[in-house]
């Protein structure tokens, strides 16, 4: 599989956001069913409680999710930069990892500073597959 080989950091990253999404949900749960969450029910808006991080946190990597994985498809089949998009999406891993440390932690300014990080991966994903393209 020669066309992928230079994009292997890419594909790399997206198996560990996969591991990271699925500890997500497994803390969410067991979270949950610890403190006798009824599911189907929302969980109450409170950044003091921990199960709503945990859910919060799964939530926030969602949003993301879709995008980090369109832009790396568009940035491989694209044959765009293997050296720019590796970085751009080990950019965006590494700030969603601190984003969801620092969420169960609560820390809100470092939260805060890793959730623009992970645009700055994903915008920088974009661009690499578009240059491919100019």
């Amino acid at each position: 599989m020669e066309l992928f080989e230079p994009y292997k950091i890419t594909i790399l990253v997206s198996g560990l956001t996969g591991l990271m999404m699925l500890i997500q949900i497994l803390i969410a749960d067991v979270v949950a069913i610890k403190e006798g969450h009824t599911p189907g029910y929302p969980v109450k808006p409170d950044h003091n409680s921990f199960l709503f991080r945990a859910v919060r946190v799964h939530a926030n990597t969602n949003e993301s999710i879709a995008a980090f994985v369109l832009f790396a498809f568009f940035g491989v089949f694209s044959a765009s930069s293997a050296l720019y998009l590796n970085v751009f999406s080990a950019i965006y891993f590494v700030s969603r990892l601190a984003h969801m440390c620092f969420y169960y932690g609560n820390f809100k300014l470092a939260r805060s500073i890793s959730f623009p990080l992970s645009l700055i991966g994903l915008i920088g994903m974009f661009i690499t597959g578009l240059i491919a393209w100019i």
